[in-house]
């Protein structure tokens, strides 16, 4: 009976053994794999986080350009309107000095 055991035990071993070391390099090659992506992702990451804050940096500065000239244009608007007005005001004056 001990040597059935034993023949067993040395058949699993001769079988199962070398296939088990097999797997545990596989599973380090994993593990190193998996360690390089998470430092490439690292990377990236710290590569977009700069790459937002140059965005939003550039996208505020646009927006200050943008009310700025909105500001401006409105100045315009509001000059031209002022215009119109006197213009009217001064025909109308101008009809009423020929009508009489």
């Amino acid at each position: 009976m001990a040597n059935i055991y034993e023949q067993v035990k040395q058949a699993l071993q001769d079988i199962v053994a070398p296939k088990i070391r097999e797997e545990r390099g596989e599973i380090e090659g994993v593990r190193t794999e998996i360690r390089r992506l998470d430092e490439r992702i690292d990377g990236l990451d710290g590569r977009i986080g700069g790459l937002d804050e140059k965005l939003v940096s550039k996208i505020d500065s646009l927006r200050s350009e943008v009310t700025t000239e909105i500001r401006r244009l409105d100045e315009k608007i509001v000059i031209g309107l002022e215009l119109r007005e006197k213009i009217a005001a001064l025909e109308a004056k101008i009809a009423a000095l020929t009508d009489k």
